[in-house]
């Protein structure tokens, strides 16, 4: 398909704005704890900006609406889980973790983090801790790869390999060149875009529909099943374990280190109760808009889409409506989405090889220049392999997404909780919530086939084990851990 060149200039625009931040960015980059948590320097507003727009990637603007699109209400129950998790991650996370990463000798990184918090000399568990982030990133980066090729690939028509070489490539840019300060800096402007993008297209679809009245009598008409939240795609029932898959993605937020970043480099503890007030109005907007994007268009769409295509309806929305200087607003928050999340995990993906694998095992001597340097070109050996894993063009964004947010829930969610609010967690409970967590994950999707139980989502299981884990390997072993402050 393609689009007009007012189109394309306006989408040229933001990534040249983008880079320009990157650019700018260097000039304060200094020093790998520059690059990692930007001198922990950020006010409110950025603070809660840059946490929403990495939480809530390509997905939000593609997998979102698809799902919207393909099962109707039933995405309420994802809402619900969402909402109600960013709000407890930014209510009992976010201000103790912020301060106990000072405290505990400014640690900059989750690794960094369980190392100190647990006194842990032999380094074990910083090892373990990197070593899933890493594995998890590669994933979670894939699927901002795969929503940029499906994004380029949409409007330019180019074949999705090279569509994504492009998409990956304006991502690059200015990730590399001024690490954290250029990512935050540009995700307050992806956050106000991916907002004013969503908003605009969900009052677009309303109005060429008829208004809220007529959307539900037109969806009711087409398929009642749309209407209904505990149908699932094609009319099948949700079930006890639909419902509680949907809603358990809510008990990944306390795990994901990319949004834990944020907390961690908030300016001051007293910035991040105006930071959560901020984030919960932007995050309730955008994902009820996101629904409304998904079901209008299926009721505006001439052409129904199906398989991976359904991600692309906010895509087609945009193009077919809108003029195409907002067409190209629209477009460039999609591409904000992608790129906010995916530089932000190739940012903590490096900094967790950078400094919890090369500067803290194999080359304890390095110089700042050097930490820094190794951290930028991690970021693009994490990219290559992240690039590889998404050259699968049936790949959806909704499904990369769903496996990497369990494995990090799972994984750290449990651990980071009770570390901030329970003194009596050892080290060795430390290490076995976090390989427990982990494991269930990648154990439990092979497994889905079966059925049952096992088709429920593997976040769930992966934290409750990993939480009952942590209890009982705590309770038994010495406790090695010391209190943090409450």
């Amino acid at each position: 398909m393609q689009h007009s060149a007012v189109t394309l200039a306006t989408m040229v625009l933001y990534m040249a704005v983008c880079l320009g931040l990157g650019m700018l960015a260097w000039r304060r980059t200094r020093t790998l704890g520059d690059f990692i948590l930007g001198g922990r320097s950020l006010g409110s507003w950025v603070t809660a900006l840059s946490a929403q727009a990495t939480d809530m990637s390509g997905w939000l603007l593609m997998g979102l609406p698809g799902l919207a699109y393909a099962s109707g209400f039933d995405s309420v129950w994802l809402l619900l889980g969402l909402a109600v998790g960013t709000w407890l991650n930014w209510r009992w996370v976010a201000a103790p973790l912020r301060e106990a990463t000072e405290r505990l000798g400014d640690a900059l990184t989750l690794p960094d983090y369980f190392e100190r918090r647990f006194e842990d000399g032999s380094r074990l568990l910083r090892v373990l801790a990197a070593t899933f982030i890493l594995v998890f990133f590669v994933f979670y980066t894939s699927s901002g790869f795969v929503a940029a090729g499906r994004l380029f690939e949409a409007l330019f028509g180019l074949p999705y390999v090279e569509a994504m070489l492009w998409g990956t490539a304006a991502m690059l840019a200015y990730t590399f060149l001024g690490g954290f300060l250029a990512v935050s800096w540009s995700d307050v402007l992806q956050g106000s875009l991916m907002f004013v993008a969503l908003v605009m297209v969900a009052a677009l679809g309303l109005a060429l529909v008829g208004g809220p009245g007529e959307t539900v009598t037109r969806l009711q008409a087409l398929d009642a099943s749309l209407l209904d939240p505990f149908a699932a795609d094609g009319g099948q029932t949700l079930g006890a374990v639909g419902i509680l898959s949907l809603v358990a993605w809510g008990l990944g937020y306390a795990g994901q280190p990319h949004i834990l970043a944020r907390f961690m480099a908030a300016r001051s503890v007293a910035h991040i109760a105006t930071a959560r007030r901020v984030a919960m109005v932007w995050v309730i907007v955008v994902l009820v808009a996101a629904v409304i994007v998904g079901l209008t268009g299926r009721l505006l769409l001439p052409q129904t889409l199906t398989g991976a295509d359904i991600e692309k309806v906010f895509i087609v929305m945009s193009t077919t409506f809108l003029h195409p200087v907002l067409a190209g607003v629209c477009l460039a928050g999609v591409l904000a989405a992608i790129m906010s999340t995916a530089s932000a995990q190739l940012l903590v993906a490096s900094s967790a090889f950078a400094q919890d694998f090369y500067g803290s095992l194999f080359r304890r001597s390095a110089g700042r220049a050097e930490l820094l340097w190794v951290g930028r070109s991690a970021v693009l050996g994490i990219a290559a392999l992240a690039f590889v894993l998404a050259l699968d063009p049936d790949s959806t964004v909704l499904g990369l997404v769903s496996w990497a947010w369990a494995g990090f829930g799972a994984a750290f969610g449990p651990a980071i909780i009770l570390s901030l609010y329970w003194p009596r967690m050892t080290r060795n409970g430390a290490l076995a919530g976090i390989l427990v967590g982990g494991v269930t994950v990648i154990l439990w999707k092979q497994l889905a086939g079966l059925g049952g139980i096992f088709a429920i989502y593997e976040l769930l299981p992966g934290f409750l084990l990993s939480a009952f884990a942590i209890l009982v390997v705590s309770r038994l072993s010495a406790p090695l851990g010391r209190p943090s402050a409450i």
